[in-house]
């Protein structure tokens, strides 16, 4: 019984350590191209250039981190499906954005 116990508890010590690190830090760095935006490439003589443009971070070298994803996603489909509850607020179709919603 403690064994189980023991697993359980690290786990959850796990997701909320997670969570606290998506929390804090939503974005990472990009694992194709390390944080750089760019893969490094050798010229003729061995010595690093900047290469060609990353393609999964668009250059920026930075990404989101799935906990962070997830709870966006979470987050936008609540809100989506809750109503507001002022009596005379405009009613708008939960599938379109406004320029103040995020992307």
């Amino acid at each position: 019984m403690t064994l189980i116990l023991a697993a359980s508890l690290l786990l959850l010590l796990l997701t909320l350590g997670y969570a606290g690190v998506c929390a804090v830090s939503p974005f990472g760095k990009c694992r194709k191209c390390n944080g750089l935006g760019f893969a490094l490439a050798t010229d003729r003589r061995g010595k690093p250039k900047r290469g060609k443009h990353c393609r999964r971070c668009n250059g920026h070298g930075i990404r989101i981190r799935t906990g962070r994803h997830l709870f966006n996603a979470w987050r936008d489909t609540y809100d989506r499906g809750t109503t507001p509850t002022t009596p005379n607020a405009p009613t708008v179709s939960p599938f379109t954005r406004t320029p103040g919603d995020r992307p």
